[in-house]
């Protein structure tokens, strides 16, 4: 009876200490907070949209993204007693590109257009699916390659930090994929240009798997 109590507990252990669900809540609220809120300032403050101005958009984005996702996950570090939160927020800082880097790459391997007309949207679209993806398990794994491999590779999640790094990074990944198949549609349409409707795919993507993640570890 004692171990079934505890199995009922509403917090769960990892590596890197205790993480309640309202902490877990908390936390994908801020950074939905930090998403919602940096369109509505592209909308009613700087009067762009991702549609009619992708590229100003996407930068504004993922610059108000990156940090609450850095400053939010860095929280969550798994080697706390050797890592302080500073290193942990650097090790974010020093993901971006490289997660931006292998966005990119694979977004082009995928047949995303390549030019100089290109670039600054590309640039900023891979920037923000690095905040997505790649980011939030730098700042929690560091250089940790089981960890990397365990998630990442094999899918072996053990404890509630690694769901909330995983299904969101595939979500988005996943979510950018589907997004993408209307842009060699013939419908002459802005929104399939590049990268607009794989964006909007890839933040429907994460948000959805995010919010599935949640609701299984509160049930």
């Amino acid at each position: 009876m004692k171990d079934k109590k505890k199995g009922h507990n509403t917090k769960v252990s990892t590596t890197g200490g205790v993480l309640s669900p309202s902490k877990l809540l908390l936390s994908h609220l801020i950074c939905g907070i930090g998403l919602a809120s940096s369109f509505w300032l592209a909308i009613n403050v700087y009067s762009i949209n991702l549609i009619d101005s992708p590229t100003e958009t996407l930068r504004l984005v993922w610059l108000i993204e990156v940090p609450v996702v850095i400053l939010i996950y860095s929280l969550f570090r798994k080697d706390k007693n050797q890592s302080s939160y500073l290193k942990a927020v650097a090790r974010g800082l020093l993901g971006l590109p490289i997660g931006a880097i292998i966005n990119a790459l694979g977004a082009i391997a995928l047949g995303a257009p390549i030019g100089t007309q290109y670039f600054q949207r590309t640039l900023s679209w891979s920037l923000l699916m690095s905040a997505f993806t790649f980011v939030p398990a730098a700042c929690v794994y560091g250089s940790s390659w089981i960890d990397w491999q365990q998630t990442f590779v094999h899918t072996k999640l053990i404890g509630i930090i690694d769901y909330m790094i995983c299904l969101p990074a595939h979500g988005a990944v996943i979510g950018a994929w589907f997004g993408a198949w209307p842009m060699p549609l013939d419908w002459e349409r802005t929104w399939q240009e590049w990268p607009i409707c794989v964006t909007y795919g890839a933040i429907f993507g994460e948000i959805k798997l995010k919010g599935k993640k949640r609701s299984q570890k509160s049930e």
